[in-house]
């Protein structure tokens, strides 16, 4: 039986948004045992002196794509690679993920059980994954890799590992099948144009209602829920309409948009990062000049979606969608969240909100008695100063994932 005693704590109470000070924690066989602002007894227990600095829970990046390779491939990593390679890539990803302090990410479309298991088995070093396995994508849409110039068929099977062509009602329940079958935690589906795919406009509305509806009929029916890729007010309407539950991206949405998201509880996951960083430095990495215009586009909109969505009182998850060589800006996104919303409406959003929409609620993003023990020292405050969340992972000098330290510092 594995017992830590954290002492000489500062507490971040993600849900009030304070620090709490004073403050002792108990780990316990992966979990928090106990929480308390006075002394804790635990006979035996090994004690680690924090030093008086911060406590959090460990961050969530619900838009991730861990085997996303290069900027010049866009999300579609093993086009050209091979799976090995591309696997070994990953690993390497989702390392620099958790050095970043996020022990939990849910990867929209690439990673799969075989991904997730890796790092449940303790093979690769990463952190905890809740994967989608291939995108659902109609002909000529996101997931639709061919130029306007290429006549060959789609295979229905797989495009790069990230996604899969399905036309119809029949075809679309039984991709959606599939991926359960091969164990996707949610489904992912395509629901309007997007950035990196060739023959589509971002204002594209992407299958029919009847399509999406079934798509979500089966999620539903295996206990699970289906996130969309979308980006116009109109694409979001219709994706709400038939029920699901997590919208990505959304840059383009309005108030009205806004307030239907709330009154139907889906979880809002904006991107934003990935725009700057795709117009700043995605030449530099091949970026095609297709999408380096569509990613101009939706950068134009800037912060608006947050205002939007805030306003409406959205429920706003944290999200990053950078792809291959721009990954390491993943903690940039506080920065620019940080332009509407205020520290402890961003760090909720990668903790409590995040473990919500991976339907962890009091599991993840929080330290509580009974939780999983993923946990984060910080040299400082977050709530002054989200600073501490840049430079990959420096201001951390201890990250706990499950009860067990993945990086510790503390006495160096």
């Amino acid at each position: 039986m594995s017992q830590i005693l954290l002492k000489n704590l500062d507490l971040l109470d993600v849900q009030a948004g304070v620090l709490k000070t004073g403050h002792q924690v108990l780990v316990k066989d992966g979990l928090f045992a106990e929480v308390s602002d006075g002394a804790i007894k635990a006979a035996g227990a090994e004690v680690v002196d924090l030093g008086g600095r911060t406590l959090m829970p460990g961050l969530i990046d619900c838009h991730a794509h861990v085997t996303s390779t290069k900027v010049k491939r866009g999300n579609w990593a093993a086009i050209g690679m091979l799976p090995s390679l591309v696997t070994a890539t990953a690993s390497k990803r989702m390392l620099g993920m958790l050095m970043r302090g996020f022990t939990t990410v849910r990867d929209a479309a690439g990673a799969d059980l075989g991904h997730k298991q890796a790092v449940e088995q303790g093979l690769f070093v990463g952190p905890r994954l809740f994967v989608s396995g291939r995108g659902l994508s109609q002909t000529g849409g996101h997931g639709d890799l061919r130029s306007r110039a290429d006549l060959t068929v789609p295979c229905p099977c797989n495009f790069g590992g990230v996604s899969r062509i399905a036309d119809g009602v029949d075809a679309v329940r039984r991709v959606a099948r599939d991926e359960i079958r091969l164990g996707a935690d949610q489904i992912k589906v395509m629901a309007s144009g997007g950035v990196s795919s060739p023959a589509d406009p971002i204002d594209f509305l992407q299958y029919s209602m009847d399509e999406l509806k079934a798509i979500v009929d089966e999620a539903s029916r295996s206990h699970t829920y289906v996130l969309a890729h979308t980006y116009t007010a109109d694409a979001v309407k219709r994706c709400v309409e038939a029920g699901i539950r997590s919208i990505e991206h959304g840059n383009f949405i309005d108030a009205d948009t806004a307030k239907m998201m709330a009154k139907a509880g889906a979880y809002f996951v904006p991107t934003l990062i990935t725009y700057r960083k795709l117009v700043d430095e995605g030449h530099q990495f091949g970026l095609q000049d297709h999408a380096l215009e569509k990613a101009k586009e939706v950068l134009a909109v800037g912060t608006r979606s947050l205002e939007i969505a805030k306003a409406a009182g959205v429920k706003m998850a944290f999200g990053t969608d950078l792809v291959g060589e721009l990954q390491p800006h993943q903690s940039q996104e506080f920065e620019v969240r940080a332009e509407v919303l205020s520290p402890a409406e961003i760090i909720q959003s990668a903790t409590l909100i995040g473990a919500e929409v991976v339907r962890m609620e009091g599991k993840l993003g929080v330290i509580a008695p009974g939780a999983l023990a993923d946990a984060l020292v910080v040299d400082g405050n977050p709530l002054d100063d989200l600073g501490l969340m840049q430079d990959q992972g420096a201001h951390l000098p201890a990250i706990m994932k499950d009860g067990a330290w993945v990086k510790n510092d503390l006495d160096g």
